[in-house]
């Protein structure tokens, strides 16, 4: 994991503000997750045990007054059925901001006439565009679940020899069959130049086969740890000939291709020199719907979205709806919203760095800048920092999705560094704020500064924080909870808040 820098701690920190910043980061380890009822020890309730909000924390990037609201009106169901039709989701603003990140998503030509060769700028814009939908789609779900895929079949940007390709494959692949077919959206991906590049199939021929595609093709993609090397070389032969033409797009070059009989985790083959091109794409159907196939992505969905030790009978029956649909994605993410080992999960799953910087923006309503992108750019620049840019991610398993993985006390004070730039608008400063960010979160200052508190955490969490927590967040301005308000509070409130936000609540997905 990327290296982080140690930063020196702010003077207003008070040992009580320790108390609860310690217990923040043991949130981070993945310390404090709420255990089964029956076995849950006597403590602090973190999380409201409400379903609309339990469903809106794992299926958007962070719940907003909006979001809450329209959930609360259509009840549960209907809330993910319109999240399942994202076609059906007005989503103009969010598609005239990516209109400044024209690279983001172009076509390899184009982006071959707009920039220069090896250029980073189209890698750039594409984690841009990212945090911009993450942040401020309407089509949440789509969004957590096009970056299910990216990471699953990850192509790491920047990297080498896909500057032109990079944006299109998250289009073309990630993209159009996020909601689609398994099936469909690994066909596309073997060929498609940015992956042919990336995993170095596009030099593997017929005198020397590459097996790195293949080895990654079963063990990330598909089948997971299952296959022996004679099924990696047989698979390795099977796949010449998917290759990148000089022009830099995809070609199927029958002469690269080595033919000769294979047999690979129960798909066989004579494999003669007639069609190795439509051999091949069976292949991949054939690992597609392979039930090894089913079981790993249904255990990594309920990574994502239930908890990092999912429940094994909610694997089994995610692995079942997938193959029997054909490996369709909806009616997994539907059995899996609805199971009641997700509606039991509450408390079970700890925030990314992206995810907490993006739910921060979300519930503080920061929306985007006027023109421009330079904050776009300074939010990607401070998730670089972090070790979690849209991405960014060095080897092809992408970014894991467990608690532990991102404890440190350095990366917790990044987390708190950030809370309170944005809470005091001190950077990024070209985000768009609310003329008043406290009145915007409390509209009706309350008589003290613990009831400031608990509204604070009510409408940034969704539940008053523990008695204990507040007392710590009011350490900070050298107040009690029985402090009443008075006029120094626009200049508490900056800390206040972030200090919510920095709670083992907030830390919570």
């Amino acid at each position: 994991m990327r290296r982080r820098r140690e930063r020196a701690e702010p003077e207003c920190m008070t040992t009580t503000r320790r108390t609860l910043l310690a217990g923040s980061a043991a949130i981070a380890a993945g310390v404090l997750v709420e255990m089964p009822a029956q076995a849950a020890p006597a403590g602090p309730v973190l999380l409201s045990d409400d379903p609309i909000a339990h469903l809106l924390r794992r299926a958007t990037f962070g719940a907003t007054p909006e979001s809450l609201a329209e959930a609360r009106e259509l009840g549960a169901a209907a809330w993910l059925d319109r999240q399942l039709q994202p076609g059906k989701i007005d989503d103009a603003a969010c598609d005239q901001l990516l209109k400044r990140l024209p690279q983001a998503h172009a076509a390899p030509a184009a982006v071959r006439a707009a920039l220069p060769e090896h250029s980073y700028d189209g890698f750039r814009q594409l984690g841009q565009a990212i945090i911009a939908r993450a942040a401020w789609s309407e089509r949440q779900l789509f969004e957590t679940v096009a970056g299910f895929w990216a990471n699953h079949l990850h192509i790491a940007a920047p990297s080498s020899g896909v500057w032109d390709t990079r944006g299109d494959f998250d289009a073309q692949v990630i993209r159009k069959h996020a909601f689609g077919r398994f099936a469909d959206m690994l066909r596309d991906a073997a060929r498609h130049p940015a992956t042919l590049t990336y995993l170095d199939q596009r030099s593997s021929t017929k005198a020397h086969p590459n097996e790195n595609y293949a080895r990654e093709l079963m063990e990330l993609h598909t089948v997971g740890l299952v296959y022996d090397e004679t099924d990696v070389q047989d698979a390795a032969r099977l796949l010449t000939g998917l290759t990148v033409s000089r022009a830099g797009n995809y070609a199927y070059d029958a002469s690269r291709h080595a033919t000769g009989p294979v047999d690979i985790l129960g798909f066989r083959h004579a494999n003669g020199a007639t069609d190795g091109e439509g051999v091949a794409l069976a292949f991949l159907d054939h690992l597609a719907k392979h039930p090894k196939t089913a079981e790993l992505l249904a255990r990594k969905l309920c990574v994502r979205f239930v908890a990092d030790e999912p429940p094994a009978t909610l694997v089994t029956r995610l692995a079942k709806v997938y193959l029997d649909n054909g490996t369709a994605v909806v009616p997994v993410l539907r059995a899996l919203f609805t199971s009641p080992e997700f509606a039991a999960s509450t408390g079970q799953k700890v925030r990314t760095p992206f995810e907490d910087l993006i739910a921060a923006v979300r519930a503080l309503g920061l929306r985007p800048e006027r023109d421009g992108t330079k904050g776009l750019g300074t939010l990607y620049d401070i998730l670089v920092e972090a070790g979690n840019a849209p991405l960014r991610w060095a080897p092809p398993n992408g970014y894991p999705d467990v608690a532990a993985i991102w404890a440190s006390p350095a990366a917790f004070l990044l987390r708190c560094n950030l809370h309170l730039n944005l809470a005091a608008g001190w950077h990024p400063k070209q985000l768009t704020r609310p003329a008043d960010l406290l009145r915007s979160l409390v509209s009706v200052l309350p008589a003290t500064y613990g009831e400031l508190v608990d509204a604070l955490a009510v409408r940034l969490v969704g539940t008053r924080l523990p008695a204990a927590h507040t007392a710590a967040v009011l350490s900070v301005a050298g107040k009690l909870p029985t402090s009443g308000v008075d006029r120094n509070v626009a200049g508490h409130a900056p800390y206040l808040i972030a200090l919510v936000l920095d709670s083992p609540s907030f830390q919570l997905r």
